[in-house]
């Protein structure tokens, strides 16, 4: 994607942020609490897309401003300053394009609904239901860093501690966005806690 095309892109998205930062303040979205929540919640989400917009179009003025100074100016220390600018200015654009291309990807739908979480004890016997156990700690002090609510709705223990399998209720915003890709088999290679002879 060229830097015009980003460009563009990030101007029609800006004046659909003005648009809906106006309409919000109008007395009859206040009226409408749907249509008002509505709107409040598509300029929260386009603030990220606004900020690296900024970010964006700050730093290509600066490079401008840099190329610019490199060639009219006479003086080889400034031209040096400027050659380093450059190169550091340079450096930040490719990886804030990447930025604002993944932020330019339309939000699934779904992405806010709540989600159901399951973790399972695999082949292993006690050992995995350990791990299981850790697995539900894992996830349940990831969901309180992100102030989501998890509710346990059904368990079965382990015979030495942890879980045989565990069910969870993931309720929060972004919940099932972040969570819906946490699939598949997870395999620990550690000295088992249940080992007690040890090993050399």
């Amino acid at each position: 994607m060229s830097k015009n095309l980003i460009l563009d892109k990030l101007e029609g998205v800006k004046n659909r942020f003005d648009e809906v930062g106006r309409l919000i303040n109008e007395p009859e979205t206040i009226s409408d609490m749907k249509r008002y929540v509505q709107l409040n919640k598509e300029y929260k989400d386009l603030e990220p897309v606004i900020r690296a917009y900024k970010e964006y179009k700050n730093l290509l003025s600066n490079l401008a401003s840099a190329k610019d100074m490199l060639a009219s100016e006479k003086d080889e220390e400034l031209r040096d300053m400027a050659k380093a600018e450059i190169e550091e200015l340079t450096s930040k654009v490719t990886p804030l394009e990447e930025e604002i291309k993944f932020l330019l990807i339309p939000a699934d739908p779904e992405d806010d609904k709540n989600a159901m979480l399951e973790i399972r004890a695999g082949t292993g016997g006690d050992e995995a239901s350990i791990f299981a156990g850790d697995l539900y700690r894992m996830y349940a002090k990831f969901c309180e860093s992100k102030k989501w609510k998890l509710e346990v709705t059904s368990f079965t223990e382990g015979t030495v501690g942890g879980y045989k399998e565990i069910i969870m209720h993931v309720k929060g915003e972004g919940a099932y966005g972040i969570l819906k890709y946490e699939s598949g088999v997870h395999r620990v290679q550690r000295v088992p806690q249940t080992e007690t002879q040890g090993r050399v």
